[in-house]
């Protein structure tokens, strides 16, 4: 196994398929990078380098009692592309791995980075607040912390297979291969570090760290996104990244990374691609 050592201590996995280019993963709560290995395969099959690490406290990482924090688990990325010593990276970030790309620049900034993508991803900030009215309430929240205290397991089978992938939809067909992978990816990583991770997809406010970004960025989000909706979150981040491309994927969920695979799979080549 690939792993790189934190400063305070924490092994972090990760993968490193192909050469050129390095375009470097960051996934959603709770998964790992496997969550990625469709873009991974599809990208480094056409001559891309693609890395993708395990957030820690979950998948393969190290499960630390302290740190698992944003501001934490974006100089870990730091770590890994200082490590691996990345140049011109086009960083992608899923849901919550899209806090971390947008507070990797925040913290950071983009003298190692080329381009943005943020997918499904959870700035601006999901929380509602008086100057977020179109944030969910931190019932919803609490009512996430509640279920993977209770019964983690039971909770991630039931979020694949509803809401996630969209399989709640009177017209989905949905997947047990996804919801068993889903379930898998979720119980490998350890429960303090998922429980400390939803405060930080939820309450953590990425502002600031959105309008930091000068570099190319595309946004891509479902307009059926049960999860992350999109009216608080891309929509909004759309206007804060400096002449970021917002590409809104009719009826996709928030899991779309999986559900429509071919359709990222050809925006995220031709974004890297684009010389413009």
């Amino acid at each position: 196994m690939s792993t790189i050592t934190t400063k305070d201590g924490t092994a972090i996995f990760y993968k490193d398929w192909g050469s050129g280019q390095p375009v470097v993963f960051s996934h959603g709560w709770p998964l790992s990078g496997d969550a990625w290995d469709v873009q991974m395969l599809y990208l480094a099959e056409r001559g891309y380098r693609t890395i993708a690490h395990d957030r820690r406290g979950h998948g393969r990482s190290a499960q630390p009692w302290h740190g698992n924090d944003m501001d934490t688990y974006a100089d870990d990325l730091a770590g890994l592309i200082e490590t691996l010593d990345l140049h011109e990276v086009v960083l992608v970030g899923h849901s919550t791995g899209g806090g971390e790309v947008a507070r990797y620049v925040g913290r950071h900034g983009t003298g190692r980075v080329a381009k943005v993508v943020l997918v499904g991803a959870v700035p601006p900030l999901m929380l509602q607040t008086p100057a977020n009215p179109g944030g969910l309430p931190l019932a919803v929240f609490d009512g996430i912390r509640a279920g993977v205290r209770a019964d983690r397991s039971q909770f991630y089978k039931d979020l694949a297979a509803g809401p996630f992938y969209g399989f709640n939809r009177p017209d989905a067909t949905p997947s047990q291969g996804l919801v068993d992978t889903f379930w898998l990816q979720g119980v490998m990583g350890g429960l303090k570090g998922q429980y400390d991770c939803i405060r930080q997809f939820s309450e953590v406010d990425y502002t600031e760290d959105l309008e930091r970004i000068d570099v190319p960025t595309l946004i891509v989000h479902g307009d059926d996104d049960q999860v992350v909706p999109i009216e608080a979150s891309a929509r909004r981040a759309a206007g804060l990244v400096r002449n970021a491309v917002l590409k809104v994927y009719a009826g996709a969920p928030h899991g779309l990374a999986s559900t429509h695979a071919d359709r990222l799979n050809a925006d995220l080549l031709a974004f890297i691609q684009d010389r413009g």
